[in-house]
């Protein structure tokens, strides 16, 4: 049983002293403060994002397929309890499908809608996401982005933000 020294270190975030683990007493400059551990991990992730060929990992169209043909063949992995199917539950509404078009002709028709959930649904609660999948019946990446997309354009429509397909307006020109 070897002995090791109980150490003081001073925490990079909040400047108070504490003992690190011994497990990693080599490595830990954050004390265990939950704010400390946060800003921990945000300096690890700038680390990690920082190193060459980090910056764009699991992003591009590669990624994508790989991961909606896991998605595929894993179907409910994310859930905690994997009970059998309800029949009552089966009858779910499905979403039509429309495509949008979103060319701008005018600086007063709405910006563009991002192109990828990364972009769109997961910088928002994390609930809407959840509601989402739940409406369309699936976890994949394209169908919640799809609907998020929709969704968008139909809240667009409702407060006023018309969508461009739908404001073509002829200009009678003046006599």
């Amino acid at each position: 049983m070897s002995r090791r020294s109980k150490t003081r270190r001073k925490c990079r975030c909040c400047s108070t002293f504490f003992i690190p683990d011994p497990r990693t007493e080599d490595r830990q400059r954050h004390c265990s403060q939950p704010a400390c551990r946060h800003a921990s991990k945000a300096a690890s992730q700038r680390r990690w994002l920082s190193k060459n060929g980090n910056g764009d990992h699991f992003r591009g169209t590669q990624e994508v397929r790989r991961v909606q043909l896991w998605r595929q063949s894993h179907p409910g992995y994310w859930k905690k309890n994997h009970p059998q199917p309800n029949p009552s539950s089966q009858g779910t509404q499905t979403v039509d499908g429309q495509t949008a078009k979103l060319d701008q002709s005018s600086r007063n028709v709405p910006r563009a809608l991002p192109g990828t959930l990364q972009d769109y649904c997961l910088a928002q609660d994390p609930a809407f996401v959840g509601l989402i999948s739940m409406v369309t019946g699936s976890t994949l990446q394209e169908d919640i982005a799809s609907t998020a997309r929709q969704l968008l354009l139909r809240g667009r429509n409702i407060l006023g933000c018309v969508s461009p397909e739908t404001t073509q307006t002829t200009v009678e020109p003046l006599s």
